[in-house]
């Protein structure tokens, strides 16, 4: 069974910063792109940022880009979004999906249950 779990959300100030993961199991984490999106109160699906297999190829939103950062282990078929200087509309629940190619940019298939960040003061 495909399961991607997140975690690593929370309460943070404004200009703080927060790591969210997520765990794979079930298929093969090495051979497939990984995204993160997020829904934010009242509005529809973002890509956030999105990964290739290797990791050597990256995608980000343009608001959070230099911001932001997407990475993966492989070894420990991992998922993380490193999020610096969060602001109020990065609040959000924020989403793991695994793509369906090794590609950043296929469609998801599979999906996390999501972990909520709120960014208030």
């Amino acid at each position: 069974e495909v399961q991607v779990v997140e975690s690593g959300g929370g309460l943070v100030q404004p200009g703080g910063s927060l790591r969210l993961s997520c765990a794979a199991s079930g298929f093969t984490f090495s051979n497939y792109g990984m995204s993160w999106v997020r829904q934010a109160p009242g509005k529809g699906l973002e890509w956030v940022s999105s990964i290739n297999s290797g990791g050597s190829s990256t995608y980000y939103v343009n608001s959070v880009k230099g911001r932001f950062t997407i990475s993966r282990d492989n070894a420990k078929n991992t998922l993380y979004l490193q999020m610096n200087s969060l602001k109020p509309e990065d609040t959000a629940v924020y989403f793991c999906a695994r793509l369906a190619f090794g590609g950043y940019n296929g469609p998801p298939v599979d999906w996390g249950q999501g972990t909520q960040v709120t960014v208030s003061s």
